[in-house]
């Protein structure tokens, strides 16, 4: 048997009561991979992040005076078009020095007039695909961004000094140093880096991608935004670089359910959905990798009754979600620059803490890496409810992937947050559990040989 390192001496006991008495589908399970150690190609990608390179890209950014959506896109020097085309450049300079793995693109469409865009206007995403190289798990795609436009206190100014070094150049700066790290590495599955535009005018570049990888029936398995990561100091002064904020969502907020959500309700798995399962996978990963950090999981959609760019993949059933650090500070996000007294206001990069927001990139890139790595979250995951027992009988159907392992069950109590009990079950396609359905929320992992885990699948009623 295998476990995670979950809490004790609670789930001792349980580990040891399960242990003896999981019953397979096939002869008894062969011994499970190390499903803990730390991964060299993991840590060597969390290793050359550089909090040196994410400032120097922040002062490129913070360079171009203003990145509001509507600035000037003719200049070289001042304006959101400058700032996409030196992105652009970036990244294609460190992807071909890389190997040239990285395909770099510009993802645009013209918005009309809205509320909070005066005059049709492009807006442009750039857009860095890694592919993956394993046939079976290359469809399946992981995404992460940071909007690169800016704002000032009039969302409307468009050519005001809008430095943004904190909103969004950190999340910008971050996916950059991510993606020209990673593309020195192969992975099974593919990611895909994004620096997306008019963020501040309604999410407008995430929404366009997410429409498409929608109408495109993309295998979008996941989501990160990384908005606000830029300081650990709060505006009181009080410095927090140990942790970092993840957003959550649990059941959307729609009008109508769907089959999924409403089975998710009736079992109680209110908190078992496919961005809190992602969520899990993040905490425990990141935790892991850059120690002494935490990954502060907030079972919400985002910061209270605000938004970011992982909600129209969201909207759109995809499971996503939010970092952001630990503590705003208001006088330095959405302000004029200008000094008022001895207070000095705006988004600029002095505010910034460099190696926090490596930290955060650290985090973000060991999750990506291991999701990437490891096998497709198992599908269809049932639990057997033909009859009325103590045990818990589950089913679910078999991965493709040629390197897989096998498949380990995990559970939690009805009221802790992460999984707090694990068991490798080999590789069979149904197994039982002397734990009850009644008292547990149980999920089923996949396991390759190497040892990666996938994210977990909460099973629904098998009737």
């Amino acid at each position: 048997m295998a476990s995670v390192p979950f809490t004790k001496p609670l789930l001792a006991t349980l580990i040891a009561a399960a242990a003896g008495a999981c019953t397979a589908a096939v002869p008894a399970a062969p011994a499970s991979p190390d499903l803990v150690r730390r991964q060299a190609q993991v840590d060597k990608i969390v290793g050359d992040i550089s909090p040196q390179r994410i400032e120097a890209h922040v002062r490129k950014l913070v360079g171009f005076k203003t990145r509001h959506t509507m600035s000037d896109t003719v200049s070289d020097t001042v304006g959101i078009g400058a700032a996409r085309r030196w992105i652009k450049a970036e990244l294609e300079r460190c992807g071909a020095a890389a190997g040239g793995r990285l395909q770099v693109s510009f993802d645009s469409h013209v918005a009309p007039v809205s509320a909070r865009i005066s005059r049709p206007t492009e807006i442009v995403n750039v857009v860095a695909t890694l592919p993956g190289t394993q046939a079976a798990s290359k469809e399946r795609i992981y995404v992460v961004s940071g909007h690169y436009d800016s704002r000032n206190t009039d969302i409307m100014d468009a050519t005001g000094d809008s430095p943004g070094a904190n909103d969004d150049a950190s999340g910008t700066a971050a996916v950059m140093e991510m993606a020209c790290v990673m593309a020195r590495h192969q992975f099974d599955a593919t990611i895909v880096f994004m620096a997306v535009a008019a963020e501040e005018q309604g999410l407008l570049g995430a929404a366009h991608w997410a429409e498409q990888a929608r109408l495109k029936n993309l295998n979008l398995q996941g989501m990160f935004t990384n908005d606000i990561i830029g300081s650990s100091r709060a505006e009181d002064g009080r410095v927090d670089d140990r942790q970092v904020r993840l957003f959550a969502e649990s059941i959307p907020a729609t009008r109508e359910n769907s089959e999924s959500n409403r089975a998710l309700l009736a079992t109680g798995g209110e908190n078992d959905s496919t961005s809190r399962q992602l969520a899990r996978h993040v905490k425990e990963v990141g935790e892991r990798y850059v120690p002494g950090f935490t990954v502060n999981v907030i079972q919400r959609r985002d910061r209270y009754l605000r938004g970011g760019d992982h909600m129209p993949f969201l909207e759109r059933g995809f499971a996503a979600l939010r970092f952001t650090e630990p503590n705003e500070d208001f006088a330095h996000q959405h302000q004029n620059v200008r000094k008022e007294g001895a207070m000095q206001y705006g988004d600029l990069p002095e505010f910034n803490d460099y190696n926090y927001i490596a930290k955060v990139a650290r985090v973000n890139a060991a999750a990506l890496a291991t999701l990437s790595l490891a096998p497709a979250a198992p599908q269809k995951v049932q639990m057997r409810t033909a009859k009325l027992e103590n045990d818990s009988s589950l089913v679910w159907q078999a991965n493709g992937e040629p390197d897989l392992a096998g498949y380990r069950i995990v559970w939690r109590d009805t009221t802790a947050a992460q999984w707090q009990g694990a068991l490798f079950v080999g590789n069979v396609t149904e197994a039982t559990v002397k734990l009850s359905k009644d008292n547990y929320f149980f999920g089923v992992q996949a396991v390759d040989k190497d040892g990666n885990v996938s994210v977990a699948t909460y099973p629904m009623p098998l009737r």
